[in-house]
């Protein structure tokens, strides 16, 4: 016994006719100027994940300096810091940032002498030159410069595509680790 045929017609595009279109459409859509295009012959302006990854690995590399400049200006913290400063060094080459693998002591420490503590402010766009003569104040800013860029990288995967989203995430989460163990005595 056959079935009959359904009594509600089709309307619309059959769906072979969508799989011959769609690889045009797809070619089409690639081809053409976005939103953000100028038009001009020039370069382009990066995205907008392209500059929260750029400030991520930027912050990331200013955090392994102030981590360079604690360990030379107190050497008896290189051992509880040297985890910790390994995974930032992870973190701005995730980012696709470049940082120094191994602390270089002889330029932390040229820089260390170079500044007069306290003449900086606080935070990571500040010198790394001027850490606190005392290591538990050493230790203090340090957890408050990690704890302002993962608050910042929280801020910034709110608008942050997918997979750049869930990296941000990771690594805050990662320098709010790292705050309460620089907190812990």
């Amino acid at each position: 016994m056959s079935f009959p045929p359904s009594p509600r017609a089709r309307s619309g595009p059959r769906r072979r006719s969508l799989l011959a279109v769609a690889p045009a459409a797809l070619l089409v859509a690639g081809c053409s100027a976005g939103p953000g295009d100028s038009g001009a012959g020039g370069g382009s302006r990066p995205s907008a994940a392209d500059r929260a990854r750029a400030r991520a690995a930027r912050d990331s590399g200013e955090l392994v300096a102030r981590y360079d400049a604690v360990v030379a200006a107190h050497p008896e913290l290189a051992e509880r810091l040297r985890p910790l400063r390994a995974e930032v060094v992870r973190h701005a080459e995730a980012f696709g940032g470049t940082a120094d693998s191994s602390p270089s002591p002889s330029a932390s420490a040229s820089a260390s002498a170079s500044g007069t503590p306290g003449s900086g402010k606080a935070g990571p766009s500040a010198s790394p030159a001027a850490v606190p003569a005392k290591p538990k104040d050493a230790l203090a800013e340090l957890a408050a410069a990690e704890r302002e860029i993962a608050d910042r990288r929280v801020k910034a995967l709110l608008d942050a595509p997918g997979e750049l989203a869930r990296l941000l995430a990771s690594v805050a989460a990662a320098g709010a680790a790292h705050v309460y163990l620089l907190t812990e005595a």
